[in-house]
């Protein structure tokens, strides 16, 4: 077995180890690559040509057949990034003051604690609220524009009593 061989069957190796490794579908197509420059390197002994067909399978496997595998293997897969929830609209279920650290939104089914960008203000529980951004557990919302004339935000009771700041910080 030449040396040229060798090499490209070490590349496979490699490339389908990363693959195990990964499980993302990025290296198996150039284990396809090697696996045919090392067919070819039996039979053509310029590498210049091995490495060209290493190139054009390789591709061609990238191109043709990574949608098909992505559909197939993927078709399963539970989404979990939470920053697909970012502007989307969300349902006030219970009063959102920050400054007695409460609130709550349901948002595409599930239950989240929320707080706004602005302290001092409440939202009503059954308010329209947007999506801002989240920060660790928590969603930070705005009421929707289509609702800011209909609904005026009320001041915080939390303002006018400074016991229940003081209260807040013995927790």
């Amino acid at each position: 077995m030449s040396e040229q061989v060798i090499f490209w069957l070490v590349v496979l190796a490699i490339a389908a180890v990363t693959e195990i490794a990964t499980m993302g579908l990025a290296s198996i197509w150039f284990a396809g690559g090697a696996l045919i420059a090392a067919l070819v390197a039996f039979v053509v002994p310029y590498f210049w040509v091995q490495l060209i067909v290493f190139i054009v399978v390789s591709v061609v496997l990238l191109v043709f057949t990574r949608p098909v595998a992505m559909r197939y293997f993927n078709k399963n897969r539970v989404k979990t990034n939470i920053d697909e929830l970012i502007g989307q609209r969300a349902i006030v279920t219970s009063e959102i003051d920050n400054l007695k650290y409460i609130g709550e939104v349901t948002v595409a089914g599930r239950d989240w604690m929320a707080r706004t960008e602005e302290d001092g203000y409440v939202i009503p529980k059954n308010a329209v609220v947007v999506i801002k951004r989240i920060e660790g557990v928590k969603l930070i919302v705005e009421l929707e524009e289509s609702l800011k004339d209909a609904i005026k935000l009320e001041r915080s009771d939390a303002l006018l009593d400074p016991r229940i700041i003081e209260e807040q910080d013995e927790d």
